[in-house]
């Protein structure tokens, strides 16, 4: 691992995976989203990571037409990277997942390296008021319909986005054999150094959040990449803020959001993701580390710069 001088941190605003009906907080229309987005970078979020969703209900959303209202904005108002999903949803194509980093050519995408069992449906057991009928059916579909990324998919992620767009990636590895899946990749020279890779915790169907797994994670990837790569760590749901501090103590970067976590402490819903990134801001100091800049972040990960987005 690259033991960076400065720790990265990434901001999820919205996701794909809460639905509106479990907190009022989580931002669904375009202008919440820019908000969302602009104020966390003000926090000090170097990287903003973006879904999108349709402002009427927030079902996610992939059509650029929704971006178009999201991205130009953050750009105007801030200098933190951005970085567009090509997660989307289970539901959606490959095409779909990619229409808006294709029509952007943004300096960074998230890039899931496989098809897994990507399991949320237990939200609708914590649910008893829903504000839309889509979303019980939505995380319910989880169960028994996984997310899909072949290796023929992440193929034309890294042809259409990367080799034809310059567009570089954080490579989200929910498991072990992700990272092996990224040294073929690698090997083949479609994915090129320094890699971004995103360890992902806690989701039902991949790895667990226990702090073994991300030692672990760390010690393949140093095997299989040496110095070639950047950390970043993040963990859903209550262990977010434990995994960020494991995470940079290894010399690691780290991801706060509401994707990730709608809360704040035990007990207490996030009103913000500004308010997330300053608490991990605190913990970062604590630890005796320095904030990256977006500049800093644009160094780091050799991107090819906010001018170079297709607005």
């Amino acid at each position: 691992m690259i033991d960076a001088d400065r720790v990265i941190i990434s901001t999820a605003v919205t996701g794909s995976v809460h639905v509106p009906s479990q907190s009022d907080h989580l931002p669904i229309t375009p202008e919440r989203i820019v908000e969302e987005s602009l104020a966390a970078a003000e926090a000090g979020a170097a990287i903003i990571h973006l879904h999108a969703r349709h402002a009427e209900d927030g079902r996610p959303a992939f059509e650029p037409s929704v971006f178009e209202k999201i991205i130009p904005p953050i750009v105007e108002g801030c200098d933190a990277v951005i970085n567009i999903s090509t997660g989307g949803a289970s539901s959606m194509t490959i095409e779909e997942r990619l229409a808006a980093a294709t029509r952007f050519s943004p300096e960074l995408a998230s890039l899931n390296m496989g098809s897994m069992n990507f399991v949320f449906s237990g939200i609708a057991d914590r649910i008893t008021h829903w504000k839309y009928e889509w979303e019980k059916p939505y995380v319910e579909n989880t169960y028994g319909h996984p997310f899909i990324n072949s290796f023929a998919q992440i193929e034309y992620a890294l042809r259409e986005l990367g080799e034809r767009g310059g567009t570089r990636f954080e490579y989200e590895c929910y498991d072990i054999g992700h990272l092996y899946t990224l040294a073929h990749f690698a090997e083949r020279g479609l994915a090129k150094p320094p890699f971004l890779i995103q360890g992902v915790f806690g989701i039902l169907g991949g790895i667990g959040a226990d702090h073994a797994n991300l030692t672990h994670m760390v010690a393949i990837a140093d095997k299989l990449f040496g110095g070639d790569y950047h950390f970043s760590a993040f963990a859903a749901g209550r262990n977010q803020m434990q995994f960020c501090t494991h995470s940079a103590w290894l010399g690691g970067h780290v991801r706060v959001g509401l994707e990730d976590n709608l809360y704040i402490g035990k007990g207490e819903k996030a009103t913000s993701n500004a308010q997330q990134v300053r608490k991990a801001r605190d913990v970062l100091t604590d630890l005796g580390k320095q904030i990256a800049t977006p500049a800093d972040a644009r160094r780091m990960l050799a991107l090819k710069g906010a001018k170079n987005i297709t607005l």
